[in-house]
């Protein structure tokens, strides 16, 4: 095509131009060789028009190396060596709301709290002193399914934060009045996530999902175990759940493997893996996913509605995972007053054109679709706050571009969508703390780091065809676990969502 246009040009002016006129050597120069390789790159298919934003090539032969060693005692360390001058270094456990019962739902966050409150060699005010004479910052979190203790330091303090990780997580006091004084700080915590809607609408959702299993538990815990906890609790779940074999030490930065190792096994040699006839078969088992629905309709509590739907996801290992993640991306997210550039209503993403263009006025305030993936299941949907006025509406445009991904997604939104998501991967490559979680969090599900290489490889082998099959596996006409709370009186049945999982069309 592009020879023929050089050839119909050439002729045409072949007569209004003679050898060595300066129009002649200006054509010549236009289409030489180089010119014409020019030409061929920028005509380019469609999916390299939408993937050449991102510098794909630049990007993956810089991309950090992630080297992992495994102690004898089945403690994994693993380092990614960076530029950067403050590294972050913590230990990440496979442990959460989830290995917990019934009667003791609630200790792994309250165990996190505790760890800071002094050890056998550091007090309480001691700890705190030394974290803020070193300048580094000491953090902790509890998932349904990891814990996390990282910190942030001085490349010239590595020795001294895996010291002082170790000293925490071995030798850690459990007063019984600190553990009294904690409480109250759990349970005024608890009173300020019940304030937050979606804190609450993703409780209930997952409570509802995963009924009669602990990934439907909360983090928190209810008040009365709270109330009771007590040393014993506290130290049992760390006896059954922090192990060495469930265990990464990750350090980010400016660090080298080998004295991260050798650290290693000074301080967190002396963790034990975990005893055979500890059975935890249980909690290993894959959840049943629950249609139904848990609904708290407050018509006192303001003109608002709060709705999350959500259907059975897949877990990290499913070769459907990434499919799932770029199907998150399609659907997106959307906040009416933050619209920047480009206005909702003129959105290529169809999802958000048609929820900003409803009724011509738009149903939805905030809305964001999560794709939550586990070691053996997954939820995947949506979340939206709107006025109550339009709740029948916002539910069904949302549920309306759930049930699209089945019949009628197209390769531009595919396209589009990938780049979204490679954006985001690479954000987590902007800072040592994600990426040292993003790593442990690999090493805890896979048993190894998947490169970006690797993933983008994946990922450019899913079109659009792939996502209509997965979305028809997992999507299509199956059961939804749905919460919702606030103003209510417009909310549809759950018989009339379930109906919108398919289309009678054809």
């Amino acid at each position: 095509m592009i020879r023929r246009q050089i050839r119909t040009a050439m002729g045409a002016l072949s007569k209004k131009t003679q050898s060595g006129s300066p129009v002649f050597e200006a054509l010549n120069r236009k289409y030489s060789t180089a010119s014409k390789l020019k030409l061929n790159e920028v005509k380019q298919s469609d999916q390299a028009k939408y993937n050449k934003t991102i510098p794909t090539e630049l990007l993956l032969l810089n991309q950090p190396k992630t080297n992992i060693t495994q102690l004898s005692n089945k403690m994994k360390v693993a380092t990614v060596k960076t530029d950067c001058e403050v590294p972050t270094i913590g230990i990440w456990i496979s442990s959460g709301s989830k290995y917990e019962s019934q009667c003791n739902n609630g200790v792994a966050h309250f165990l996190e709290h505790m760890i800071f409150k002094g050890t056998k060699k550091r007090t309480r005010v001691q700890l705190e002193k030394e974290i803020e004479n070193m300048g580094a910052h000491l953090n902790a979190y509890t998932a349904r399914e990891q814990t996390g203790y990282y910190c942030r330091c001085n490349k010239t303090d590595v020795k001294w934060c895996i010291e002082l990780l170790g000293d925490i997580l071995k030798n850690s006091v459990f007063d019984d009045g600190l553990i009294n004084i904690e409480k109250h700080v759990i349970l005024r915590e608890m009173e300020e996530v019940e304030k937050s809607k979606d804190e609450v609408i993703f409780d209930k959702l997952h409570m509802t999902a995963f009924r009669d299993h602990p990934l439907g538990y909360t983090i928190l815990g209810p008040v009365e175990n709270i109330q009771n906890m007590n040393k014993e609790t506290i130290t049992n779940y760390i006896k059954n759940n922090y192990t060495s074999d469930r265990m990464v030490l990750c350090a980010v930065g400016d660090v080298k493997h080998d004295e991260v190792v050798k650290l290693a096994e000074e301080h967190f040699l002396k963790i034990q893996p975990q005893e055979k006839n500890i059975c935890t078969n249980l909690y290993d088992e894959k959840p049943f996913f629950c249609g139904s629905e848990i609904i708290m309709r407050d018509d006192s509590s303001g003109p608002n509605a709060h709705v999350a739907v959500a259907f059975e996801g897949v877990p990290w290992t499913s070769p459907d995972s990434i499919t799932f993640m770029l199907m998150q991306c399609i659907l997106g997210t959307y906040k009416k007053n933050e619209e920047g550039i480009v206005p909702g209503k003129l959105s290529a993403n169809r999802t958000i054109n048609n929820v900003c263009n409803k009724m011509t006025m738009g149903c939805v305030d905030y809305y964001t679709s999560f794709n939550t993936c586990y070691n053996n299941t997954g939820l995947f949907g949506f979340y939206l706050q709107c006025d109550e006025v339009a709740v029948e509406h916002a539910c069904g445009e949302l549920m309306f571009g759930v049930t699209s991904l089945s019949y009628s997604i197209t390769e531009e939104e595919v396209e589009i969508a990938k780049i979204h998501l490679k954006t985001q991967l690479m954000n987590i490559f902007e800072n040592s703390s994600t990426l040292a979680e993003e790593v442990a969090r690999q090493i805890l599900v896979y048993g190894r780091t998947v490169t970006l290489s690797e993933f983008f490889m994946r990922l450019n082998e899913i079109d659009a065809e792939e996502i209509k099959r997965v979305a028809w596996k997992y999507l299509h006409d199956r059961d939804i676990a749905v919460a919702a709370m606030g103003a209510l009186h417009g909310m549809p049945q759950y018989i009339d969502l379930r109906q919108k999982t398919y289309w009678l069309r054809y």
